[in-house]
C-alpha cells in the first residue's frame, strides 16, 4: 500500500454526526406533536428559531402552518445545511430560511412564534446563569404582542451533590440552572404569563442521550484502529460519564409563554 493509500484509508469513513438524532434535545414525537398543535393554535404568520440547529421543529410547525414563514439563526453551519436540506426534501425550501449567524443583538423580530430550545445563552453574552434574565428580556423583544414563545430551558430537578457536579460539565456549580418554580418566577417577573408547562420525562432523555452517541459508538466498534480511534474513544467515555452524573438531576422545561400586556 502506498503512504497514498495509506493516508485514503485512515481518512476515510469518519465518524458520523447526529445522523440517530430528530431533535437535538430530549424531545419525544408526541410532545413535539402536542407542542405544535398548541404553537399553531394561534395561526402565527412569522416564526424565528433562535439556535436553531437543524430547525426540525421549526419545519413541523411550517408544515402545520400553511401561511407562516420561519426564520432559523445559529452559527454551525453543518446544522443549518441539514436543516436546508431537510427543507427542500419537505417543500418547505421556500418558507424556510436558515441563517448563519449570531442571535445577539438580532433584528429579525418581532414575530408571531419565537422558538429557543436550549439556546437562550445565545441570545446575550452573560455567562449562566446570569445569562437568563437578560435572554427574557430578549425574548419579550423578539416576540410580538400577541405571539408566543417556546422556551426550552434547563433546571435542577433536585440540588445537585458535590459528587455529581464534579462529574458533570467542566467547572458545573449548583448555581449554574434554577429549579423549576424559580424558573417560572423569572418568566413572570420578565412579562410573561406561562401558558403551558410541561417537562422531558426519563425516556426522553435515555433516548436523546443515547442516539447523541450512538452513531459514534457503532463506528468505534468497528475501527478500533483508526487514527481518531483513541480521542474519539475519550470523548465518548467522558460524555456518558457526564451524562451518568446528571442523569436524574438536571431537567428540561418546555414552557409555551404568552406575553404579558
Amino acid at each position: 500500500m502506498t503512504d497514498t493509500d495509506t493516508h485514503s484509508a485512515s481518512t476515510s469513513a469518519l465518524p458520523p454526526r447526529l445522523t440517530r438524532l430528530t431533535f437535538h434535545g430530549p424531545l419525544s414525537e408526541a410532545r413535539a406533536q402536542g407542542l405544535v398543535r398548541r404553537l399553531t393554535s394561534t395561526n402565527p404568520r412569522t416564526v424565528l428559531d433562535i439556535g436553531c440547529g437543524w430547525g426540525e421543529l421549526m419545519l413541523r410547525v411550517l408544515a402545520a402552518a400553511p401561511q407562516a414563514t420561519g426564520v432559523g439563526v445559529d452559527l454551525n453551519a453543518e446544522d443549518l445545511a441539514r436543516g436546508r436540506r431537510n427543507a427542500e426534501a419537505r417543500g418547505l425550501a421556500e418558507r424556510a430560511q436558515f441563517v448563519e449567524e449570531s442571535a445577539t443583538g438580532t433584528s429579525r423580530g418581532p414575530a408571531d412564534l419565537v422558538l429557543c430550545v436550549g439556546s437562550s445563552q445565545a441570545l446575550g453574552a452573560a455567562e449562566p446563569p446570569g445569562h437568563f434574565a437578560e435572554a427574557l428580556r430578549e425574548l419579550r423583544r423578539l416576540v410580538s404582542d400577541d405571539g408566543r414563545v417556546l422556551l426550552g430551558e434547563g433546571f435542577w430537578q433536585r440540588p445537585p451533590t458535590d459528587a455529581e457536579l464534579a462529574g458533570m460539565w467542566p467547572g458545573a456549580a449548583a448555581s449554574d440552572h434554577h429549579d423549576l418554580a424559580a424558573l417560572l418566577d423569572l418568566v413572570v417577573a420578565a412579562g410573561f404569563r406561562p401558558e403551558w408547562t410541561e417537562t422531558a420525562n426519563p425516556d426522553e432523555w435515555e433516548e436523546f442521550e443515547s442516539a447523541y452517541q450512538a452513531d459514534v459508538e457503532v463506528w468505534l466498534a468497528r475501527n478500533p484502529g483508526h487514527p481518531l480511534a483513541d480521542e474519539t474513544r475519550e470523548r465518548l467515555d467522558r460524555h456518558r460519564a457526564q451524562w451518568m452524573s446528571y442523569r436524574g438531576v438536571l431537567g428540561l422545561a418546555y414552557l409555551t409563554l404568552v406575553p404579558a400586556l
